[in-house]
């Protein structure tokens, strides 16, 4: 298996692919933007796309979802029926399933939004906006945001040390360092705000 980067300047996004080199198939990680870059160095690799995984519908993270699936015949994963007409095989907290011959886990993790998942393959998770290096996604509530702490700190924190996080935004982690180091998961969602206007004021 091996993991490439691409950035979207649409919403300053991630989209990941991971390319299964014992068959020559790949699924894309939210794919944000499908531009003719990332379709060349796909080409270029001599993938097939067969499954697009979408940790949550936030257009930033889907925009160019219709775009590649005109250019490949993928499966989209999803913790939602449909995401702008296009139909998703529904996954729920802890499914399990194979994607371009990979194995993938469904871990929910509602709180940023009520569709948020993380999904892990192997020892790398790509968590969306679910937890980002150093702080936690927005919330839109008190409520929210503790939820989407306490499924954090038991789902993802709970996995092992060596696990890699890859956000949808940002640069990469690791559980160990979100697990000593995250102030998003330790702050009130007051605290949180107070922060952010800090910061740019």
């Amino acid at each position: 298996m091996t993991v490439f980067f691409h950035y979207s300047l649409y919403g300053f996004a991630n989209v990941y692919l991971v390319g299964n080199d014992d068959n020559g198939q790949a699924f894309v990680v939210d794919p944000a933007a499908f531009t003719t870059g990332l379709l060349s160095f796909i080409e270029g690799k001599g993938y097939s796309v067969t499954a697009a995984l979408i940790t949550h519908n936030h257009i930033h993270h889907v925009a160019g979802l219709k775009t590649l699936l005109r250019v490949y015949d993928a499966e989209v994963y999803s913790n939602n029926a449909e995401i702008d007409g296009v139909p998703c095989r529904l996954v729920h907290d802890g499914d399990r399933f194979t994607a371009s011959g990979l194995d993938v886990e469904a871990i929910s993790v509602p709180g940023h939004s009520a569709d948020s998942v993380v999904f892990r393959v192997g020892k790398i998770l790509f968590s969306g906006d679910a937890i980002f290096a150093g702080t936690i996604g927005s919330t839109m509530s008190q409520y929210s945001h503790g939820l989407l702490r306490d499924q954090l700190e038991q789902k993802i924190l709970s996995q092992s040390d060596d696990c890699l996080i890859l956000p949808g935004h940002g640069p990469p982690s690791s559980v160990a360092a979100e697990r000593q180091f995250n102030l998003g998961l330790r702050q009130s969602k007051a605290e949180a705000l107070r922060a952010r206007y800090e910061f740019f004021v």
